[in-house]
């Protein structure tokens, strides 16, 4: 049984590397919190580090949301490979009787 694959990576691959992406993403969050609450910033340059702050925000969103839908769909192809191998295990039992 083979994986589902996109661009030539399975299904858990893509669930690692979206998951450096949103780890990634929440050590930029930080920072830039922590930029807006310990610097003196002109009117400009806090509204820069809050439209940054936004995007990155919309972002982790973002790659959340795609780790729900990749999750399940492991999920399934984990039951599916179960569902095979029961298969197989009956099929082998009621040739070997």
């Amino acid at each position: 049984m083979g994986k589902k694959t996109r661009g030539g990576l399975s299904v858990a691959q893509e669930i690692d590397g979206l998951e450096q992406k949103l780890s990634l993403c929440r050590q930029s969050m930080e920072e830039v919190d922590r930029k807006l609450r310990r610097e003196e910033l002109s009117p400009e340059g806090r509204k820069s580090l809050e439209r940054e702050r936004n995007l990155l925000l919309t972002k982790a969103e973002t790659y959340e949301k795609e780790l729900t839908v990749l999750r399940k769909e492991n999920r399934q192809n984990a039951a599916l490979a179960v569902a095979v191998v029961l298969l197989i295990l009956v099929a082998y039992t009621c040739w070997t009787m």
